[in-house]
């Protein structure tokens, strides 16, 4: 028992540096911390920083299930370190001046800036690509996301997974084509993990980082509306404080850079939550979109659910 009370300890003490400031344990197991704390081997400091330093989630876990939300709490812990860890070294956001020409040429030159920048290439995992925005570049509508995922760095293009086939669904249920939208994400590459699986949403600095290529992609389309695409696209866009939850903001028009957005679920998020009502608040931000440009709406498309 000493063993394993002496091993908790050396983990709780791991995870207050880690930036873990309180962990839950069962009665029992602060019973067996406290008999640990009054040994002669553990100096005053010491105990007090493992009393201090228990997260809520362990505190109150049940005695059975102690050894599974340790190990969820260290697996927490890893993923905030991780996600601390990324974007503080990036350089300053590169300023973009496009040069003279028609919507094609402007473009064009931005693409290749993008897809060459040293930056973007150097969190690129090998054998993968940076993701620069595609679509008509005289669109009235801007479909903006986070940054892209695990199928959108192998393929090089924006919302080409299971979250976009979604998009092109409710693009389509519009009346018109992907290709008469332009879709572009925030972030130009995947947000790293320390292993091969897993997805993070882009820190502050990743994004202030790209949101110059983003802007410049605006001043090229020059869209009716930019449509969010989720929390953290619309908190991007909006500022890291203008909200809290996007329930906040949802449905209702904001604006960035002159133009009105509309901040709605990320198609991910109706993936993982396939609810009608869900499904229903986000086709009502859409209609608002569609209005907001001039597209018809049929009865069809006001009574429509995803």
């Amino acid at each position: 028992m000493k063993a394993e009370v002496e091993a908790l300890v050396e983990e709780l003490k791991r995870l207050r540096k880690a930036g873990v400031s309180r962990v839950n344990v069962s009665d029992a197991a602060i019973q067996a911390l406290k008999r640990h704390a009054k040994a002669p081997t553990l100096d005053a400091k010491t105990r007090a920083a493992v009393l201090e330093s228990i997260p809520d989630k362990v505190r109150s876990a049940d005695g059975r299930d102690f050894d599974k939300v340790l190990t969820e709490t260290k697996t927490e812990t890893k993923k905030a370190a991780a996600s601390r860890s990324y974007g503080a070294k990036l350089p300053r956001p590169p300023r973009v001046h496009l040069p003279e020409g028609d919507k094609q040429t402007r473009w064009d030159y931005l693409k290749e800036k993008v897809l060459t920048s040293s930056t973007c290439n150097e969190h690129v995992k090998p054998g993968k690509k940076v993701v620069f925005g595609i679509g008509n570049l005289d669109a009235d509508i801007f479909f903006c996301g986070e940054a892209p995922g695990a199928d959108e760095e192998t393929q090089g293009e924006p919302f080409v997974g299971p979250a976009g086939q979604l998009l092109d669904k409710m693009i389509a249920a519009m009346g018109i084509k992907r290709a008469d939208a332009y879709i572009g994400n925030i972030m130009n590459w995947r947000p790293e993990m320390p292993g091969p699986r897993g997805n993070r949403p882009p820190t502050a600095e990743e994004m202030a980082y790209c949101m110059p290529f983003l802007k410049a992609q605006l001043e090229i389309v020059q869209p009716k509306v930019i449509v969010a695409l989720g929390a953290t696209a619309a908190k991007g866009l909006l500022g890291a404080d203008s909200f809290r939850a996007l329930r906040e903001v949802k449905g209702s028009w904001q604006e960035f850079e002159g133009i009105p957005v509309m901040p709605t679920y990320h198609p991910s998020y109706l993936l993982r939550n396939d609810t009608k009502r869900d499904k229903r608040g986000a086709w009502e931000d859409w209609l608002k979109v569609m209005e907001k440009i001039g597209l018809p709406i049929s009865d069809k498309q006001s009574r429509y659910f995803l």
